[in-house]
C-alpha cells in the first residue's frame, strides 16, 4: 500500500496507465539573483495555510520528493562521493521553481546504536542545510526511514516498542540540534507513513516492501489493549515533545497514508483530535485514481481537512492521466495548502533526450509542474 516515490519510478518502468524577506540579493548556483536569506514558514493565524513569520506572506508549498536518484540510490548512498551531483540537484530544482525539498533520512545511516550518533552522516546533513540555504529551498526532513529493510540494524530491529521509540526520540534530538537555528527548515516529518498493527500481534517492524525498498513503518507490534488511536497519540506525542524540547521553532507533521481513498468511511488515526493535537499541518500521500469521479477524491481528500493546513506531501499522475492529476490539483486547491511531486536527479531537458515511455512522461510531468508552480505563484 506504501504509494512512495520508488513506486513511482517502478511502474513507470514497467506499465503505464516562496515569499522570502530580506535586502541583499546573490547569484544562484545558475546565475540568477536571490533574496539573501529566507524567513521562518509557520501556521497562519486562521489556521488554514503558511505565512512567514515576519513578512506574513503567504506560503504555498510547492515542492518535490528528492529521496533517490535515476538509478533508485537513495540520498545517503551517495552524498558522500557525488556531493556536486547534490549541489546540482539543488540547483535545477530552483530552476524547476519549487520552494520545498523533501528529503528522507534512514535511522541506520544516522545512529549508530541506541545510544550513539554516526557523526559522519551528521556533518554531511549539516552541509545539506546550508546548501538549501544557499539554493533558498526549504527542507521537509523526514525521518526514521528503514527503506533499505536489509540494511536496517539488527539491533534496532531487536528492540521493544519501549526502547525503539526512545531510539527515535535520539535520533529526532540529534537532527533538531542541527536544525534547530535553520529558517531553511520548513518542518520534522516523524516518520514516513506509519502504520499500526490490527487484533493480532505483528512480527515485523518494516514492511510494504517493492522492488527492493520498504516505506511503510510500524509504530507498535502488539496493541495490548490499547486503541490505535491511543498508541497513535503515544507516539507521536512523545516525538513531538522531545523535538519541541531541542526545537520549539520549526513545524512539525507526519505523512500519512489516507486510507479514506481506498475506504470511503475510514477516518483518520494519526490526524484523530487526540493526536492531531500534536502536530502543526496534515501531510497526507494522495494519487489521484482516474477509475474515480473527481467527487469521490475530493470527498476522501476532505476527511483530513481538519483545521489545520493541508499538504498532500506526494502526488504523481501513477493512476491516472496528468490532465486527470490537473484537474485534481485545480479541485483541491479549495482545502490544501501545498503539494509536493518528485525529482530524481534529471532535467525535463535531460528527459526528452531519451525515447522512452516513461522519460516522455517525466519531461511532461515536470513541464506541468513547472508551469502550474507559476499561476500558484501568481495567485498569492
Amino acid at each position: 500500500m506504501a504509494q512512495r516515490a520508488y513506486k513511482v519510478l517502478f511502474l513507470l518502468s514497467s506499465c503505464i496507465c516562496s515569499p522570502q524577506f530580506t535586502l541583499a540579493e546573490e547569484q544562484s548556483p545558475l546565475g540568477k539573483k536571490l533574496p539573501q536569506e529566507l524567513e521562518l514558514i509557520q501556521v497562519s493565524q486562521n489556521q488554514q495555510h503558511f505565512v512567514g513569520k515576519v513578512s506574513e506572506k503567504k506560503f504555498v508549498v510547492w515542492g518535490v520528493n528528492y529521496d533517490h536518484d535515476e538509478q533508485g540510490r537513495l540520498l545517503e548512498d551517495y552524498w558522500h562521493q557525488e556531493w556536486t551531483t547534490v549541489v546540482d540537484d539543488f540547483a535545477e530544482m530552483k530552476e524547476l521553481g519549487i520552494n520545498l525539498v523533501r528529503i528522507h533520512l534512514q535511522l541506520g545511516k544516522f545512529m549508530s546504536s541506541a545510544t550513539e550518533a554516526n557523526q559522519k552522516e551528521l556533518g554531511q546533513l549539516k552541509k545539506l542545510v546550508k546548501l538549501a540555504e544557499k539554493t533558498r529551498l526549504y527542507l521537509d526532513i523526514t525521518g526514521l526511514a528503514c527503506y533499505h529493510k536489509a540494511e536496517t540494524p539488527k539491533w534496532y530491529d531487536a528492540l521493544n516498542e519501549k526502547d525503539r521509540w526512545e531510539v527515535q526520540v535520539r535520533f529526532w534530538q540529534t537532527i533538531a540540534q542541527i536544525c534547530n537555528k535553520c529558517n531553511a527548515i520548513f518542518c520534522y516529518n516523524l516518520m514516513n507513513e506509519p502504520i499500526l498493527p490490527g487484533a493480532k500481534q505483528e512480527r515485523e517492524w518494516v514492511t510494504g516492501e517493492l522492488a527492493g525498498k520498504s516505506f511503510v513503518q510500524r509504530i507498535s507490534l502488539d496493541l495490548k489493549g490499547r486503541t490505535r488511536e491511543e498508541v497513535a497519540e503515544a507516539w507521536v506525542g512523545k516525538l513531538c515533545q522531545s523535538i519541541r524540547k531541542i526545537d520549539p521553532h520549526h513545524m512539525i507533521t507526519v505523512g500519512v497514508i489516507p486510507w479514506a481513498t481506498v475506504f470511503p468511511q475510514a477516518k483518520p488515526i494519526f490526524y484523530a483530535p487526540p493526536v492531531a493535537k500534536h502536530l502543526d499541518f496534515v501531510s497526507i500521500h494522495f494519487y489521484p485514481d482516474q477509475k474515480k469521479s473527481l467527487e469521490e477524491s475530493i470527498a476522501a481528500l476532505k476527511v483530513y481537512a481538519i483545521n489545520k493546513p493541508l499538504v498532500i506531501e506526494e502526488i504523481f499522475p501513477l493512476k491516472s492521466s496528468l490532465e486527470h492529476t490537473d484537474a485534481f490539483i485545480v479541485a483541491s486547491e479549495k482545502y490544501c495548502a501545498g503539494w509536493v511531486s518528485f525529482y530524481w536527479g534529471k532535467t525535463p531537458q535531460e528527459y526528452s533526450k531519451e525515447k522512452n515511455l516513461k522519460s516522455q512522461i517525466m519531461v511532461k510531468w515536470l513541464e506541468y509542474f513547472e508551469e502550474k508552480g507559476k499561476k500558484l505563484k501568481a495567485k498569492e
